[in-house]
């Protein structure tokens, strides 16, 4: 969460007037939930500051009283932020119990004004944790808010879903996307614009980051080695090399993924996201089995860094893998 990355998106406005409007009958527990780059957190953020803010307004906090000064500072003492630990940020770090247990005090205490927990991922919380949770849920502390901020509505547990007022925050027409990219983007062709929220769920935060990627420009040419090296079935170790030279890792995985996830829709007949590659040649040269294989080895090659297997040698299998699948 950060203070300085705080406001409400267009496609937001009435989450934030249903919110406000129904205020302070707003329950004690919220579930703020939406796909990656939809702005949640920058919602989430400016909706808590609002809530402790001594003299609210209808468009927002004031900005200037003890409590936003507080916020703003990262020093605020009814405010607490929980996620998973520091130095354990992987995919499938969790939230332990006793974070949770060590709330208690925090939402017991009486105190003036509003106290506000967020807990970001929520998917983060084990089922332990969650558990403890759910006594807090059921009897909170006057004026204790609880935020859950979360991507998979899904994947958090009934229980905890159940004792939850839910606000989807990526509900973007697509008129307001393409309104949103343009404004942030003048210079941007529309058939590009189109290529971005392809590749980004529709999310037009998320397809601003897109345009700057360093893989966004690379697609065809990676896409040529490709087919090259499955048809002439020749050379996986120079271009493991190359592209491993060319991007890091995380952005070769990200450009990997988006085309491989084409291609499976391609055997399925279902729309491509990279609508300006024909990957049709590339396509049939593998079965759809085989390529959903590629998808769980490609896993767990993301499994295998977070392990501190080196970068060069899971290019140098992958590689290896799609000269031989077919």
């Amino acid at each position: 969460m950060d203070s300085n990355n705080s406001q409400v998106y267009p496609w937001q406005q009435q989450v934030w007037k249903t919110l406000t409007g129904r205020f302070p009958n707003v329950g004690h527990g919220l579930l703020f939930y939406g796909k990656k780059g939809c702005g949640k957190h920058a919602f989430a953020q400016y909706f808590l500051t609002w809530l402790l803010c001594l003299n609210k307004q209808p468009e927002g906090a004031c900005g200037e009283c003890s409590s936003c000064l507080w916020i703003k500072s990262d020093t605020h003492p009814n405010y607490v932020y929980l996620s998973t630990d520091d130095d354990n940020k992987k995919a499938n770090a969790k939230i332990r119990i006793d974070k949770i247990r060590d709330l208690l005090p925090f939402v017991q205490q009486t105190v003036d004004g509003w106290r506000v927990i967020v807990i970001d991922p929520a998917e983060a919380l084990n089922i332990a944790s969650s558990n403890a949770l759910l006594k807090t849920l059921e009897e909170p502390g006057d004026r204790v808010m609880i935020i859950l901020l979360a991507e998979h509505f899904l994947k958090l547990p009934a229980t905890i879903r159940s004792r939850l007022q839910h606000f989807a925050l990526d509900r973007i027409e697509p008129d307001q996307a393409q309104q949103y990219l343009h404004a942030h983007l003048p210079d941007l062709p529309n058939d590009q614009a189109k290529l971005l929220l392809n590749l980004s769920n529709q999310m037009p935060l998320l397809a601003i980051e897109r345009h700057n990627a360093a893989w966004l420009a690379r697609r065809h040419e990676f896409a040529q080695d490709w087919q090259k090296l499955v048809a002439e079935k020749n050379m996986p170790l120079f271009y493991a090399t190359k592209w491993n030279k060319e991007l890091n890792f995380a952005d070769f995985i990200q450009m990997f993924e988006y085309l491989l996830a084409d291609l499976m829709a391609l055997k399925l007949n279902h729309v491509t996201n990279n609508s300006d590659i024909d990957l049709r040649p590339l396509a049939e040269y593998y079965a759809l089995e085989s390529l959903f294989n590629l998808y769980d080895e490609l896993q767990q090659a993301k499994r295998k860094l977070q392990q501190n297997v080196q970068s060069n040698l899971l290019m140098d299998d992958l590689f290896i893998r799609l000269m031989n699948v077919s």
